[in-house]
């Protein structure tokens, strides 16, 4: 055999050695031991799916920051008759606000019009030209609540149902349940773009495995520059020296697996397996100039411009690649002031290509089994803050998000908030709930998928009461 190491000198023979365990070599184990290695094809958890699933895969579309429910799906009049006028101390007292403790709370009205769209005729506002044209094919959830009033801990309780961080995010949980449908490209993939106000940080933990496998934590595809971090070979490293490389440590990486049989070695050789496939088809998904220019136009996108345009077509493009869980964050949503004009701007950037990807996946045949998921991990207040112009607080106990396709039902709204838009009073929908719900749609019993950990048979959806929102499903 062939190697591109010279076995007389010291240095290069005690590297070799000491990397040997733990190298990019190690790559070729996994392909001996199949795709259980990675949670590929032949991946995911005995047993499921415990029953038959009318989804495949989810799009997360997460308008970090939250988004006013009621500047986007929430009408409601009341809040513009009482606009400017005290708000009434009934709905409030007792309430967390995060910004606005001890202040005089004032009604702020919509700070838009809304029409009746669609022949489902659903109210959406102006500030979203595009959705008002998937008025038929989304179901708006109106009455979504959360525990968490705070950015971080409220996208933590989002992704992983508790505030409690280092637990999987809902991403790991499926993508360890189900595997992925592709051995040549994550099971778990998360992209981000920013454009707004004050867009918060995305901590890497949100996409983290947390006590599941490692192999099964989300995968970040970058921007710009290289699309994953440490994927591409060494400077001076042919594909035939590392091939010879593979070949040589396998050898080692077999006989010291045997004898310790550690899950995390498991882990790490899978996770350089998939590098070492990633090398081949990561650069031809992410090259979106091989799209032909009608579709370009139909996303607004731009070849590498790390736009939400472009992540949203590099989410149809892993789609159809067999990806099971991508997860799209734009960073912007934080409207504590000059309202009106940053939704301009996030839904400037955001909502023709959202219209798009719905489209897009629809003409293909691929939405009857893609969940799509539009949200925030809150809405905001119905109260006025002013910073630089009307703006409106986070807010938790009454917002909106949508969802498409896999199974939910079209043209509906499902749910209530009162007359000001605060509480959410009719067919609640916590954030638990929407788990279960995504489970269910993939054909998992979110009450019967556990990990154990510490004792403790742990889910996703966690140890309080949740529901599969039957309501919303066809």
């Amino acid at each position: 055999m062939n190697s591109p190491f010279d076995s007389s000198n010291p240095l290069q023979r005690r590297a070799f050695l000491g990397q040997a365990g733990l190298g990019l070599g190690s790559a070729a184990l996994a392909s001996l031991m199949g795709n259980q290695a990675y949670g590929g094809i032949a991946g995911g958890t005995t047993g499921l799916p415990h029953f038959a699933a009318k989804a495949k895969r989810v799009i997360f579309l997460c308008m970090a920051g939250g988004p006013s429910h009621l500047e986007t799906f929430d009408y409601k009049p009341k809040l513009d008759e009482l606009d400017g006028k005290p708000m009434p101390e009934s709905f409030t007292k007792g309430q967390p606000i995060a910004q606005l403790q001890g202040k005089e709370l004032k009604v702020q009205g919509h700070l838009t019009k809304f029409n009746r769209c669609g022949e489902s005729g659903q109210l959406i506002s102006d500030f979203l030209p595009w959705t008002s044209r998937l008025a038929d094919d989304i179901c708006i959830v109106k009455s979504m609540v959360t525990d968490q009033i705070n950015h971080d801990p409220a996208h933590t309780y989002m992704n992983t149902g508790t505030a409690i961080s280092g637990r999987p995010s809902m991403g790991s949980w499926i993508n360890y349940g189900l595997g992925s449908e592709t051995a040549d490209l994550p099971g778990f993939v998360v992209m981000t773009s920013v454009g707004g106000r004050n867009p918060q940080p995305i901590a890497s933990r949100q996409w983290s495995a947390g006590f599941l496998p490692s192999r099964y934590q989300g995968v970040e595809f970058n921007s710009s520059g290289d699309p994953v971090h440490y994927v591409r070979n060494p400077g001076g490293v042919s594909a035939d020296q590392q091939s010879a490389l593979v070949d040589t440590i396998s050898q080692l990486d077999r006989k010291r697996n045997a004898a310790v049989q550690n899950p995390e070695i498991d882990t790490r050789i899978a996770a350089y397996e998939m590098a070492f496939r990633m090398q081949a088809s990561v650069p031809g998904l992410m090259d979106i100039s091989n799209e032909p220019q009608h579709v370009l136009d139909l996303y607004g996108a731009t070849p590498g411009d790390g736009s939400y345009a472009s992540n949203c077509l590099l989410a149809r493009r892993l789609a159809e690649r067999g990806t099971r869980f991508i997860h799209l964050y734009h960073r912007g949503w934080d409207h504590h002031g000059d309202l009106a004009r940053y939704m301009d701007i996030c839904c400037g950037l955001t909502d023709r290509p959202t219209w798009a990807l719905l489209t897009d996946l629809k003409m293909r045949g691929l939405l009857d089994d893609t969940l799509v998921i539009w949200g925030g991990e809150f809405g905001r207040t119905p109260m006025f803050q002013g910073k630089g112009g009307a703006g409106r607080d986070h807010h938790i106990k009454g917002f909106s998000m949508w969802m498409a396709g896999g199974g939910v039902k079209g043209g509906i709204n499902h749910g209530a908030t009162d007359e000001l838009g605060y509480h959410a009073v009719e067919n609640v929908v916590h954030v638990r709930d929407l788990h279960a719900t995504m489970l269910h749609q993939l054909g998992i019993d979110g009450s019967q998928f556990t990990f154990p950990f510490q004792g403790l048979d742990m889910k996703l959806t966690g140890v309080e009461k949740s529901r599969v929102v039957k309501e919303i499903l066809a």
